[in-house]
């Protein structure tokens, strides 16, 4: 069972934050680390200490997908740091080039 250091506001805090402010950067993530290279569309539904868990669109079909952390994650400030790292890695494993200050 995944490990759920965070409290549930702070999961629907980061949630909301990606969902709103960074739908591009979560598809991308999706694409490139979730395996799903074809989806049209993604947000973030979830994390734990363990990942981020994801909702991605393809082929007009909704799916989960669960993508781990590089390392388990405690601390608040870590997420954002680790989503940071998550989307320079899936840029460059498509060979997109990273957007400027996250």
């Amino acid at each position: 069972m995944p490990s759920q250091p965070f409290a549930p506001e702070v999961v629907s805090a980061v949630t909301a934050h990606m969902n709103g402010d960074h739908p591009e950067d979560t598809l991308i993530i999706c694409r490139a680390l979730g395996g799903r290279p074809e989806a049209t569309a993604a947000r973030m539904t979830g994390l734990d200490g363990d990942g981020g868990d994801y909702a991605v669109t393809v082929d007009g079909a909704e799916e989960d997908v669960r993508i781990p952390w590089a390392t388990p994650l405690t601390e608040r400030a870590q997420i954002r740091v680790e989503v940071v790292r998550m989307y320079q890695e899936a840029c460059a494993a498509l060979g997109i080039t990273p957007r400027g200050q996250h």
